[in-house]
């Protein structure tokens, strides 16, 4: 390093790398050297410092120059660097831009699609709920038909049942309670199920003429009325209660007590079912038609009594295709029986609209009239 002060050996300044001061200032380093303070030199140390200043100044001007471009090279590695640098940066900032393009419009192709599968499930569902509404509407219209049409029914069923009772039908609503001269001439086989009351003798046997109520001296059993009045309370057909046990032990069963047992038994579920069906005979089969059916007795034998009579009728119990013939007189037990349910089970679903008594003597009538047919008295048949 220098240290300011020239050797004594030299006579000339140190290099230039030595030396971190610019051009200018070579001038006070040599008025440095000639300060007072400074050492002798000789004139001819004068000369040769002379001779050699315009080299060491053109070799300092070389030095500088290498230095600028030492510098430049560097400064220009230097920002190509940088560049590249940035070109790189900006070249990924380009992919990320695109990257970012390619999902957005992916997010908006995505984001139409979605809104249309909406809109479309939207229309959808409307349609739905258009056409089950006009279902709806049409099924409620139907159900108003079917009510107004059922109303229809019932209130001709209640003008019937009030017009018409076992006791004294309305033959007029019934035809098939007339005469075969005033009903006309009838084809086919008549069937009457066991809950039709058209069966029931309006006439007494005995004496050959309807027994009018006015004629007939009555009184009313306590006990029976009782049991009946706890019966209407709560109609049910449930056998165990009083009323109907009653009913059960004094009248349905020894009327429905046949020779044969086990028949017996059956046609005693089917009517308490409501299952029984009454077929009259046909004189002839026609050729033409075949019969399906299987016929057990014949028409000279009685199924339930094991009698030989003129069977002019025939049984059928629920959905069986067999056939039971039967006597008059099994008819007319059967058919008492069944005149006494089809009643309470007009009493039960409330299409008897009368007092107790009325109620109760009807009732009384029918009992009677299966009383009637046990021992063995029945209407004869037109």
């Amino acid at each position: 390093m220098w240290s300011g002060q020239p050797h004594p050996d030299e006579g000339h300044p140190p290099p230039l790398e030595a030396v971190p001061v610019p051009w200018k200032s070579v001038g006070p380093c040599r008025s440095y050297r000639e300060s007072p303070g400074g050492l002798a030199e000789s004139p001819g140390g004068e000369e040769a410092q002379g001779e050699e200043g315009p080299a060491a100044a053109q070799l300092d001007v070389l030095r500088l120059r290498s230095s600028s471009m030492e510098i430049r090279e560097k400064g220009s590695e230097f920002l190509k660097d940088e560049l590249h640098k940035a070109q790189k940066e900006l070249k990924l900032k380009d992919e990320e831009c695109e990257r970012l393009s390619k999902v957005r419009e992916q997010l908006e192709r995505e984001l139409e699609e979605l809104t249309a599968s909406l809109f479309e499930e939207a229309h959808k569902m409307v349609r739905e709920a258009n056409m089950k509404q006009a279902a709806s509407e049409k099924q409620l219209k139907e159900a108003r038909g079917k009510i107004d049409m059922l109303q229809a029914e019932v209130t001709a069923l209640k003008t019937l049942v009030l017009t018409s009772t076992p006791a004294s039908p309305n033959r007029e609503l019934h035809p098939q309670l007339l005469s075969p001269s005033k009903a006309g001439p009838r084809k086919g086989h008549l069937r009457h199920k066991s809950t039709s009351s058209t069966l029931c003798p309006a006439v007494c046997p005995t004496a050959g003429h309807t027994l009018t109520p006015d004629k007939e001296g009555k009184e009313v059993d306590t006990t029976l009325f009782a049991e009946f009045q706890a019966w209407r309370e709560s109609p049910t057909l449930d056998k165990t209660c009083p009323f109907l046990e009653r009913v059960y032990r004094e009248d349905v069963g020894p009327c429905l007590d046949f020779t044969m047992q086990e028949l017996s038994a059956l046609v005693r579920a089917a009517v308490e079912d409501n299952t029984l069906t009454i077929e009259p005979v046909a004189a002839q089969t026609p050729p033409t038609v075949k019969v399906a059916t299987v016929e057990c007795g014949s028409t000279k034998t009685c199924a339930l009594s094991g009698l030989a009579r003129a069977c002019r009728h025939r049984i059928r119990l629920g959905d069986s295709e067999s056939h039971y013939y039967i006597s008059p007189s099994s008819r007319a037990r059967i058919t008492a029986v069944c005149n006494f349910f089809t009643y309470i089970r007009y009493i039960q679903q409330g299409l008897v609209r009368q007092e107790a008594e009325p109620m109760f003597w009807e009732i009384t009538r029918l009992r009677k009239e299966m009383s009637l047919a046990k021992l063995g008295f029945f209407p004869q048949e037109a």
